[in-house]
């Protein structure tokens, strides 16, 4: 179970997403998300389903880690999408006590379903295509403004990305512990919920002895190394728009275009 999160994983290659600016991947998913959320009718979703689906062929990654993604919240998105199947006006397709399944509470969970879906793929799609050190570069300087304010860019950049980066190990590590655990007779998959979760307990504290113990050795390190955040640092790679990140903004107007005029001059379907 632990190795099918792909949380924070990047995976190196050459497509036309990789070589993208980092700052515009950011930039146009954020804008991507409010999208998802926008389009009010069956055409507009589509046009986002199949902007999701072209976006994952140029990023040329498995499609097997895009499910392996999306195989750890697939629970959410199933209990999502069923409390808005009872949620809709009009007349009942099928009633039983208090719970009535309406046309439109089948249109609300349909969209509810692809819209979480098309988040968690669009949002692989950064962690895939960008490596952990340019993300924190990106974040550092789209955030740059906020300098004004007195906050401290760099130090939230660089805990985002350790963040990040450390999600990998401590799954190894997890998956480690279990198989001590499992080697010392533990049952860990037998029995009902409440016993299930009590039987992670001795996965649980470990699991945090080695993390704090984690935290503390990069700690020492950095201060070791006279680490002082982000003032007077260079960087070995410079960021620069190209040919390519101009084309992917004009797509991805393209694409704001079409739901919007789907929005505008077709009837909604969500209620």
């Amino acid at each position: 179970m632990v190795s099918n999160i792909t949380l924070g994983q990047y995976v190196p290659g050459k497509s036309f997403l990789h070589r993208m600016d980092a700052r515009v991947k950011i930039v146009l998913i954020i804008a991507f998300i409010v999208l998802v959320f926008v389009g009010q009718n069956y055409p507009a979703l589509g046009i986002v389903v199949v902007s999701v689906l072209g976006v994952m062929a140029f990023s040329n990654v498995p499609v097997k880690l895009y499910f392996k993604s999306l195989r750890m919240i697939i629970f959410v998105v199933i209990l999502t999408a069923g409390l808005n199947l009872f949620y809709g006006r009009g007349e009942p397709l099928w009633q039983f006590g208090f719970m009535t399944i309406t046309e439109a509470g089948i249109t609300n969970a349909v969209f509810i379903a692809l819209r979480i879906i098309s988040l968690i793929f669009i949002s692989s799609v950064l962690t895939f295509t960008t490596s952990p050190t340019d993300l924190t570069d990106a974040l550092e300087r789209l955030m740059k403004p906020l300098k004004v304010l007195h906050i401290s860019v760099h130090e939230i950049a660089m805990m985002m990305t350790i963040a990040l980066r450390f999600v990998p190990t401590l799954l190894e590590e997890t998956d480690k512990i279990m198989s001590a655990q499992k080697a010392r007779g533990a049952d860990l998959e037998s029995g009902g919920l409440f016993q299930r979760i009590k039987a992670l307990v001795p996965i649980l504290i470990p699991l945090f002895v080695s993390s704090f113990r984690r935290a503390y050795e990069l700690a020492m390190a950095m201060e070791c190394r006279c680490y002082q955040g982000g003032s007077g640092r260079t960087r070995m790679k410079s960021m620069h728009m190209t040919r390519l990140d101009g084309y992917a903004i004009v797509g991805m107007c393209v694409i704001l275009a079409g739901v919007v005029l789907c929005n505008v001059f077709l009837p909604a379907a969500v209620r």
